[in-house]
This record gives C-alpha cells, sequence and structure tokens, in this order.
C-alpha cells in the first residue's frame, strides 16, 4: 500500500485544481477575521470519531481556520442543539457527521438563510435540499468486501469449499444512512449462495429491518447473537457472521465465547468487521475477528477540508460521484474514498506501514 503521504499528495493535487483561482492567502472570514468551521461529530465512544474529529481540527487548522468541535453523545437532539448554537455563533461552514440523519431539516434552514454551507461528513444527512457536498467511502464496496471476505474464505468462489455453511446477518443502526448500502452491497453477494443453498441463515432473518443494530451498538449485537445460538445452534454450528462494525464483532466474539466457541474443537467462525479500530485489530491478530475494512479517516478529513475551503471561496470542489447518493431531497455531489480489506495477512502492510497505526498500539 502506498505511504499516507504520497495518497495524501495525490489528493491534495486533484483537489487543488478547483482551488486555482483562491490564490495563496490566508483564509478569511468576513471583514478580515478567520474564518471558522463548525464540526459536528456523534459520540466519544468509538476511537475512530475521536480521530475523525481531531483529523478535521488540524487540517482545518493547515488551511487557517478556526474550528468549533462538538460531540453529540449519540443524542440526536442535542447534536441538533450543538449545530443551531454553531450557526448562531456565526461559523462560515458546517461539517456534520450525523447522529440521526433526519433531523436536519429545521436547522439546516437556518444554515442555508444565513448562507452556510454545509459538508454531510461520512453519514448522509437526509431529507433536506440544504446539504451541499458528501465527503465518504465507498460504501457499497464496503459491503462487497465483507461479503467477498466470506465468500472466499468458506471456499464458495472457486468451489472448494465443502457447504453448506451456516451463517447469520447483522446490519448497523438505522439511523445511519450507510446502513442501507453495506447491507444492501453485502447481500448482492451472498444472496446467490442462500437461493442455491450453499449458505444457511438458520434463524430466517434475511430483511434488513430483522437484523438492525441501533447506534451500532456491540451490546445490543452481542444480545442478538445469544439470541441465534440458544435457538437456532444448539445443534449445529455456525460458520460465519456477517458483522457491519468492528464494535458489534466484538459483541458477537463475545456471544460465540460464551457459547464455547474458539477452541481447537469449537473453532471460532468467520466473522467480519469495519473500521479497523485497534480492539478488533489485535482480535484479528489473536485469530478471533476473521476481517475489518480499513478506511483511512486521515484521508477524509483532509478530503473535506478541501471541500470547506472551496465552499468558503465560493468555488466547486473536486468530485467524484454525482450519481449515488440521493438523500430524499436532491443527489448530493460526493467525493468517496477507497475502503480497503484487512486481515490478519495484510495488516502491517496496510495499517502500520502507512502509520495509521503503530506496532506499539497492538501489543
Amino acid at each position: 500500500m502506498r505511504a499516507r503521504t504520497t495518497v495524501a499528495a495525490a489528493i491534495s493535487t486533484v483537489l487543488s485544481i478547483s482551488l486555482t483561482a483562491c490564490g495563496g492567502d490566508s483564509e478569511t472570514g468576513g471583514e478580515g477575521k478567520a474564518a471558522s468551521v463548525g464540526i459536528a461529530m456523534p459520540t466519544k465512544t468509538s476511537q475512530r470519531w475521536l480521530n475523525d474529529g481531531q483529523n478535521m481540527v488540524d487540517e482545518l487548522k493547515g488551511f487557517g481556520y478556526t474550528t468549533t468541535l462538538k460531540y453529540a453523545d449519540n443524542d440526536p437532539k442535542n447534536q441538533v442543539a450543538q449545530v443551531a448554537a454553531m450557526i448562531e455563533s456565526g461559523v462560515d461552514a458546517l461539517v456534520i457527521a450525523s447522529v440521526d440523519g433526519k433531523v436536519f431539516t429545521d436547522v439546516l434552514e437556518k444554515a442555508e438563510s444565513a448562507n452556510i454551507p454545509v459538508v454531510s461528513y461520512d453519514r448522509l444527512i437526509l431529507g433536506t435540499p440544504n446539504v451541499d457536498y458528501y465527503a465518504s467511502f465507498d460504501n457499497v464496496k464496503v459491503g462487497t468486501l465483507q461479503a467477498d471476505f466470506i465468500a472466499e474464505s468458506l471456499g464458495l468462489v472457486n468451489g472448494s469449499g465443502k457447504g453448506p455453511f451456516t451463517i447469520e446477518l447483522f446490519a448497523g443502526s438505522p439511523d445511519d444512512n450507510n446502513t442501507r448500502y453495506f447491507y444492501e452491497a453485502a447481500m448482492e453477494v451472498l444472496e446467490p449462495y442462500i437461493q442455491n443453498g450453499e449458505l444457511i441463515v438458520r434463524s430466517g432473518e434475511t430483511e434488513m429491518g430483522e437484523m438492525l443494530t441501533p447506534r451500532w451498538d456491540g451490546p445490543t449485537a452481542e444480545k442478538r447473537m445469544n439470541k441465534l445460538l440458544d435457538e437456532e445452534y444448539t445443534d449445529q454450528d455456525i460458520d460465519a457472521v456477517l458483522s457491519p462494525y468492528d464494535g458489534m464483532s466484538l459483541g458477537i466474539i463475545k456471544a460465540l465465547k460464551e457459547h464455547g466457541y474458539g477452541t481447537g474443537a469449537k473453532p471460532l467462525p468467520i466473522v467480519t468487521g469495519q473500521d479497523a479500530e485497534v480492539p478488533s485489530i489485535k482480535s484479528i491478530l489473536d485469530k478471533e475477528q476473521s476481517q475489518t475494512i480499513y478506511k483511512d479517516t486521515r484521508e477524509l478529513a483532509l478530503v473535506t477540508a478541501y471541500m470547506v475551503n472551496s465552499m468558503v471561496h465560493n468555488k466547486k470542489p473536486a468530485l467524484n460521484d454525482t450519481r449515488t447518493y440521493n438523500n430524499g431531497k436532491k443527489v448530493v455531489p460526493s467525493y468517496l474514498l477507497e475502503p480497503v480489506s484487512v486481515d490478519k495477512a495484510n495488516y502491517k502492510q496496510v495499517l502500520v506501514d502507512s502509520g495509521y497505526l503503530k506496532e506499539s498500539d497492538l501489543s
């Protein structure tokens, strides 16, 4: 994998095209004051979101902006109030990673009235035309990579697997628009194997509404996994679990171990994940979790900072998707980054050699 600096330089070159008319002056808001950006993040309970917030502050500081960073403690009303306060304070732009993408209609009308542009960060804000741009990862590819890993690990792709194999499916939070993209992309890969009997979902729960996990909560996923094991797997082992997020994966693994999995006689099933969080990488190295999806949030912050800089200068930022993300009121122009599948075989090359993690983080 290329070093982070190389990737950052490439992104910087592409995105700088839209800023050629801006010149090299320091960034300012009205009357010569440094422009300010409000950053609304969902929660501090995930290291991923702590990193996102700090990365955004650092990247925007590099442009000369001041920032206001708020975390909503996974409370949609709290986040709306935080955004309203930022608008009232006169920020020049907003970056919002929503707790619930459906609750911003009224407050973003105020942003529009105040001529404050908005970037939807990683999670698409829904039901309002007052979202200018969306910065995220290729969320369809995330689900595809997770499902591909399961199919390949079970030998379904090349026909070497001696099935049928049992699998259970988990989906993310109902208030996160990404949940649907992850799930539908994964099912596009897995559904043919379910239909031909090579994969068996013993619970019968294959509709997304049956497996949603509010707030991506690990204990909630653990509880459901316990229920599935108690009801469906007393006389047969489970071979794979589609989990869309690392925090959920660890909860699922906890339930599995409580049911005797993780021994030579009863190995853990394949368990996927997402976000390459340190506890899950450690779990992968311990041969518990099988895989995760790495999304370099440093690059997401970089892309978003360039978007903000473009908007403040009334320029159009570089985009690479103008068709996929319809929020119910408009197709939101987007810049999507590439996710990467990570397992024990490539974690060092992808995560450590790129500087995203240190070996000492994993000891």
